[in-house]
């Protein structure tokens, strides 16, 4: 059964990279907005399920289940927020989105947009958002590499730590060869294969399952309502797509509104069928398996139950999905760090707007390696904490920092460009702040992060300028744009 398995991750590992490699040359002659985001250029199909597999990363096939195996369906909230905050993001963020980063000077990446936005020659802004990102993409990047890792060693006994390597450095080649295509193409197909693992799975199980298993089962476990900070802090968790920057860089590489539509469609359903099956994979997992704590630590449940069930070559290509979710993720975090450190930072600040783009393309590689390596270091580290607590940590801090401002930019004409810098601080001091020392009450820190950002946002903007007539009129020409 290893050996299947292996020469399935093998194959399935040349795909990726060779994927990496086709745009590498494709696109050899195209500059910093291709690398960074695929020439606006970017179909339904490949958008939509660019944008899920990206989110969803190993937490949604390893953390969420396991969490609900372990802890019981109070845990089913954070499914419920993550749908309808996804749900929210595409109908009413995207399309606004997408218009106002063209009508704002062409940004092509989320700082870029919030300072062309409010048509400021200030570079506080793009600073400010680009230390956040490279933070908190190195947490998330991190839970990523050690699923890898965990993965690995789990099923061919390979040592963790050279299973994190590994991973990483094929993650970082089609990043770094191919940019926003290639991890857009990568994901795709990633995406593709998620889904398909996350409806296999648990129905076989179901199908094979002993009725009776049910009773084994405390009876706290099936109870939806089990503590109001559960559903307050579940519910929260889909306050982060609207500041999630390497899920909403897609809403900006649509190629038009008209895709845009059809790309929601198709992104909801995805993202919702994932989130039921990966709540099904924790029940079902409980009862299929019963309580091992070991599975609980490690966050094997999903794991478990495709090993049980199906032979060799079966299980590695399901199990590839677990790569699939690591590696989709984890590319999108390295280039919209890449991004926002080369486009924002490196060519306005230090380069002073001379940097060329074949200059801009190697910064931004560069930046890509450099933040691998620092992710590594993190997932190598025994005391990093689990897979969901990584992703719970980066993802609060991006909603809390980022997702008032942005939809405050998008729905509000007096927002200026002293709020956004409030909303960016004090939703991001608040997150860090209640994580260190309020973490005891139970409460996701993303909620009181959230809030404190937006209201900061709204309290400084009333009480300094209004914006210029060229902010107010860019707002307007955003609404109207018609391409």
């Amino acid at each position: 059964m290893k050996t299947s398995e292996i020469i399935v991750f093998i194959i399935y590992l040349a795909f990726m990279l060779s994927i990496g490699v086709f745009f590498f040359f494709k696109d050899k002659n195209g500059g910093e907005k291709t690398y960074f985001l695929g020439g606006r250029q970017m179909g339904a199909w490949v958008a939509a399920l660019s944008a899920g597999a990206s989110d969803m990363s190993a937490w949604v096939l390893m953390g969420l289940p396991t969490s609900i195996y372990a802890l019981g369906l109070g845990q089913v909230w954070i499914s419920v927020g993550l749908a309808i905050g996804y749900t929210i993001s595409w109908l009413l963020e995207a399309p606004r989105l997408r218009r106002f980063s063209i009508v704002a000077n062409d940004s092509i990446t989320v700082p870029q947009y919030l300072t062309n936005r409010f048509l400021s020659k200030s570079r506080a802004l793009q600073i400010i958002c680009a230390v956040v990102f490279l933070v908190a993409y190195t947490i998330y990047a991190a839970s990523s590499i050690k699923a890898c890792g965990t993965l690995f060693n789990t099923v061919i006994g390979m040592d963790t730590t050279v299973a994190m390597y590994l991973a990483a450095a094929i993650i970082i080649s089609y990043t770094f060869l191919g940019g926003f295509s290639a991890v857009c193409w990568t994901d795709f197909f990633q995406g593709l294969l998620i889904l398909g693992a996350m409806l296999i799975a648990p129905i076989f199980a179901v199908a094979i399952l002993d009725p009776a298993s049910s009773a084994t089962v405390p009876v706290e476990y099936w109870n939806v309502f089990s503590s109001w900070t559960d559903i307050l802090s579940g519910l929260a968790w889909g306050l982060g797509y609207f500041g999630m920057p390497h899920i909403i860089i897609r809403f900006m590489s649509l190629k038009s509104q008209k895709e845009l539509k059809k790309s929601a469609k198709i992104g909801i359903t995805w993202t919702i069928l994932i989130l039921f099956f990966s709540a099904m994979i924790g029940v079902v997992g409980r009862m299929f398996i019963g309580f091992d704590e070991s599975i609980n630590q490690n966050s094997l449940v999903f794991i478990a139950i495709v090993r049980r069930i199906f032979p060799g070559v079966i299980s590695g290509i399901l199990l590839s999905a677990v790569l699939a979710a690591s590696m989709s993720t984890a590319d999108s975090q390295l280039l919209a760090a890449a991004s926002a450190f080369a486009s924002d930072v490196y060519k306005p600040v230090i380069r002073k707007d001379k940097a060329s783009d074949k200059e801009m393309l190697w910064i931004g590689r560069m930046v890509v390696l450099m933040i691998a390596l620092l992710a590594l270091v993190i997932a190598s580290n025994p005391n990093a904490g689990s897979i969901m607590a990584l992703v719970s940590n980066a993802w609060g801090i991006f909603g809390a920092a980022f997702g008032p401002t942005i939809l405050l930019s998008l729905f509000w004409k007096r927002f200026n460009f002293q709020g956004a810098v409030a909303g960016i601080l004090v939703g991001a001091i608040v997150d860090i702040g209640w994580f260190v020392l309020l973490a005891s009450t139970g409460l996701y820190e993303l909620l009181p992060g959230f809030i404190a950002g937006l209201l900061a946002a709204i309290l400084v903007s009333l009480c300094t300028k209004k914006p210029s007539k060229e902010v107010q009129k860019l707002f307007e020409d955003a609404l109207h744009y018609e391409e």
